[in-house]
């Protein structure tokens, strides 16, 4: 299981860095690429949800991609240099929008995994 883990973790770096990468040609100077990159890991968790807890599936892409392509401490350090920088209003937006809105991909890809798993079974 470790190694289905690692391989998913592997795969989610790789995307993370390729969205980084775009995400300093689109919006140079702004963390937006991991405000993304952390909306989307957080819709992921939620849509597995619905999966069978002990599934290969599940270990690899849970704590396997969503766990390497989701990245808190450069959330973190994205949040200090913009208060460093005194981006003020950046920085509330970015730290304050990235928390709400990964709590709302959770819960949206919660109801789209119960509609989707419930209406099988």
């Amino acid at each position: 299981m470790m190694i289905i883990i690692g391989i998913g973790a592997g795969l989610g770096a790789v995307c993370r860095y390729g969205i980084t990468v775009l995400g300093k040609m689109f919006w140079p100077g702004k963390p937006m690429a991991t405000l993304l990159i952390n909306v989307l890991g957080s819709l992921l968790a939620g849509l597995l949800v619905g999966l069978p807890t002990l599934s290969a599936f599940r270990l690899f892409l849970l704590p396997g991609f969503c766990g390497g392509f989701t990245t808190f401490s450069t959330f973190m350090t994205d949040a200090f240099i913009l208060i460093k920088n005194r981006q003020w209003s950046m920085a509330i937006f970015y730290y304050v929008g990235t928390v709400i809105a990964g709590m709302v991909a959770v819960v949206v890809g919660m109801v789209i995994s119960n509609i989707i798993f419930d209406g099988n079974r």
